[in-house]
């Protein structure tokens, strides 16, 4: 009790209130827009950080993280433009319902789940810290190699419509994972004699290109027509809340859980958690016909775990120093200057710091709600504009968030070079959201493969020889072995019914 009474002191001061405000507000404007992410949202405010006392630095950070996430859902819900990555995967699920006119419920469900969600992995945080980040530690390769695998069977299921393009896509994406020198073996691959692709594909800029500019492309080539939706403003997103909770706490439960626990492992995060949270949420659902025009469902899931894994990212941060997501990793950098090194002793020397910074992981997740209504009132002002004076805005916004992505005009490059890939995709039906897991997974996958084979002499049987890579490798082949046989059951029943209708066409 004493440590709480401390840390509220900590916290309830003016300066911290005066920060957290003003990082929600930054937060909340940057992950709107399309482009610039929540990673860069919080790099960009070290150097105010470096200035400040240390439980307003990190509790500046954490605001700002969290709102940033929240705020993508935004774009991605009036323009099927996501602000950040991790509202990439339901962007489309958001877009379809605001042209049915129900962008109002959709707003609403992305305000309200990701507040739970970030109030569920907070208190998570709070309580079972040391426990999951101890489970996450114990990882080895096998384990990791079998979670990128699981990530990248998620991406047939979110190209289910149409598996032969969704695997065109993934293999896409796979190819671009492979461009550059980041490989296990250090060897250059794909580069053409570029200095540049020596690095390899920028993620940041390729996204940019793949959902951004190829929307402003499809809409020069279409003569930039009126706004297809005949929803001209947003209504109150509060009045679908109770209805929502009701039918879905199942899914938030689980979106929940699922976000919860791909935060807490290293490197993973809450982009990794969308995907995954949207794929398993079309898996289990029991209507996934309505999935890809405009079903509320997969919003639901994906927001609750998306802001579920910003929080539980930070388990194995504090706990054990070691970065949940690229957030995070800069914040373990600023406690090292505040002379907060972060690990166990952190919970034994500093306690009243750490559990300050809780309470401002609740805070912020609380000022979420009212600082995002007024953001969602303002941002539908968007689908009023004229498309050919919106349109050059978003490209205009595109550029500067590709050459931030690593101050040059190589990044720039890139995102022009994946937008008329993302428009040739689009317009022959190939869903674009396997290609970017695959840009994602892919290099966790071999690097993990290689380390893997590595430490087992060459023996697949590595791979199963743990207690959890066994059960996580068994659950993937046994999803796979399910698809292929309600593949094979469905290519039979089309057989079946081929030949009755050729007999029926005879007989006649």
């Amino acid at each position: 009790m004493d440590v709480l009474t401390q840390a509220s002191a900590l916290v309830f001061q003016w300066q911290v209130f005066v920060a957290i405000i003003a990082a929600a507000g930054f937060g909340l404007l940057v992950g709107a827009i399309p482009g610039l992410t929540a990673t860069m949202a919080t790099a960009l405010l070290v150097p105010f950080a470096f200035f400040m006392d240390p439980v307003p630095a990190v509790g500046m950070m954490v605001t700002c993280a969290a709102m940033a996430i929240f705020a993508g859902d935004i774009p991605g819900i009036l323009l099927r433009i996501p602000g950040t990555p991790a509202s990439a995967a339901y962007a489309s699920e958001g877009y379809a319902m605001t042209q049915q006119g129900r962008a109002e419920e959709a707003l609403g469900a992305s305000l309200l789940f990701s507040a739970i969600g970030g109030l569920f992995g907070t208190f998570v945080l709070i309580f079972a810290a040391p426990t999951l980040a101890e489970i996450a530690l114990n990882f080895s390769s096998a384990e990791y190699f079998w979670m990128a695998l699981l990530g990248l069977t998620c991406a047939v299921f979110i190209g289910a419509s149409s598996p032969l393009k969704g695997m065109i896509s993934l293999f896409i994406g796979l190819f671009v994972a492979t461009i550059g020198l980041n490989n296990p073996a250090g060897v250059p691959r794909f580069t053409f004699g570029s200095s540049d692709l020596l690095a390899g594909v920028d993620f940041i800029p390729a996204m940019i290109g793949l959902f951004a500019v190829s929307v402003v492309l499809s809409t020069v080539a279409a003569g930039a027509p009126p706004w297809e939706s005949p929803q001209k403003k947003t209504g109150n997103v509060f009045h679908a809340w109770g209805g929502l909770l009701r039918r879905y706490w199942p899914q938030q439960l689980r979106g929940n859980l699922l976000g919860t626990v791909v935060g807490a492992l290293p490197g993973a995060g809450a982009d990794i958690a969308a995907w995954i949270a949207y794929a398993v949420s079309r898996r289990f659902s029991r209507t996934p016909e309505k999935y890809g025009t405009g079903h509320v469902e997969g919003i639901v899931e994906c927001t609750s775990s998306n802001n579920a894994a910003v929080s539980s990212a930070w388990i194995p941060a504090f706990v054990f120093g070691i970065p949940g997501d690229t957030i995070t990793a800069i914040v373990i950098g600023v406690l090292y200057v505040k002379g907060l090194n972060p690990g166990p002793t952190l919970f034994i020397f500093n306690p009243e710091t750490i559990y300050a910074v809780f309470l401002i992981f609740i805070l912020a997740n609380l000022v979420m709600v009212p600082l995002g209504w007024l953001l969602i009132k303002s941002a539908t002002r968007m689908i009023q504009a004229p498309r050919r004076i919106l349109m050059p805005l978003i490209l205009a916004f595109c550029i500067v968030g590709a050459y931030a992505s690593n101050n040059s005009v190589y990044g720039i490059v890139i995102m022009l070079v994946f937008g008329v890939l993302g428009f040739i995709m689009e317009e022959n039906d190939i869903p674009i959201a396997p290609c970017i897991l695959g840009i994602v997974l892919g290099p966790i996958v071999e690097a993990r493969f290689i380390s893997g084979m590595i430490r087992g002499d060459g023996s697949l049987l590595y791979f199963f020889e743990r207690p959890i890579a066994a059960g996580l490798g068994l659950f993937v082949i046994a999803i796979w072995l399910l698809s292929l046989v309600g593949w094979l059951r469905r290519r039979k029943r089309r057989l079946a019914a081929a030949g009755t209708q050729d007999g029926s066409e005879a007989s006649a």
